[in-house]
């Protein structure tokens, strides 16, 4: 397969290098922001303020990222807790209104996006940002979803998508971590990528992209385990419910994110 090399910005919410000097990058930790974080440096020429929001991503140290921000050049770090807006917010709609997508996703990604765009254009105006750059693909809908988000809310900040722009396939952001000494989780044989909040946990890459090959789900699973691993013992959980939200956990009242978090 011949590779493209060039990408032609013609959006005009799309951010042009030169129009701007500080970019908000709302940053996982994972692979691709990670490149990101200095890529967008050396291309754009901007300082990069880095925000990771949590919504409970229990596979991220949200301290380590911090770390790792400074070490990688941005010029501030933003972990911002968002974790009772989420559940207060949306989550509490979803719950009542049986949110899910073909018989079984609970929309944990889509949901995520809405609170993270929201933030994310709130931070900007507080940094005075011009910019926000997200890691989405070019292939999938969430590039939609933050870019139709963020222009809803402030039309006058743009965007950048570098996984759009710089061409690089997995290996090749993979080499360019090692070069640039950028500590990443991900290696040639565990390329998976992680999207995960306290609604849901989504993987792609790999063995996952391929339906001839079975994924080593021992090797990508975070939350649980195969059924050949599980616990034989059952359990039976109690969830109180008023107008529609729980309320509490076997018999214990608590606030709807810890509720959240403890079922998943």
């Amino acid at each position: 397969m011949e590779k493209i090399t060039t990408y032609k910005k013609v959006a005009s919410h799309e951010a042009i290098k030169g129009e701007f000097d500080k970019c908000l990058l709302l940053y996982s930790g994972g692979l691709d922001t990670s490149v990101m974080l200095k890529w967008i440096q050396e291309e754009y020429e901007c300082d990069v303020i880095a925000l990771t929001i949590d919504i409970w991503q229990t596979a991220d140290d949200l301290e380590a990222i911090k770390e790792k921000w400074f070490k990688l050049g941005a010029k501030d770090v933003i972990v911002y807790d968002a974790k009772d807006e989420f559940a207060d917010k949306l989550l509490s709609q979803a719950i009542k209104a049986n949110s899910d997508y073909q018989w079984g996703y609970a929309l944990s990604t889509p949901l995520g996006r809405i609170i993270i765009s929201e933030i994310a254009v709130k931070m900007a105006k507080q940094y005075n940002c011009q910019v926000i750059a997200h890691g989405c693909t070019g292939k999938w809908n969430d590039q939609v979803r933050f870019e139709g988000y963020i222009t809803t809310l402030n039309p006058n900040l743009k965007t950048i998508a570098p996984v759009r722009e710089w061409w690089m396939w997995r290996d090749e952001e993979l080499e360019y971590a090692e070069r640039h000494n950028i500590a990443v989780k991900q290696k040639k044989d565990s390329p998976y990528s992680y999207d995960e909040n306290m609604w849901g946990n989504t993987w792609e890459w790999g063995e996952i992209e391929n339906p001839e090959l079975i994924p080593p789900l021992d090797n990508i699973l975070q939350w649980c385990k195969t059924l050949d691993k599980a616990k034989d013992k059952e359990e039976t959980i109690r969830i109180a419910f008023e107008k529609g939200l729980p309320i509490a956990l076997n018999g214990l009242n608590k606030k709807l994110s810890d509720i959240i978090m403890e079922l998943s």
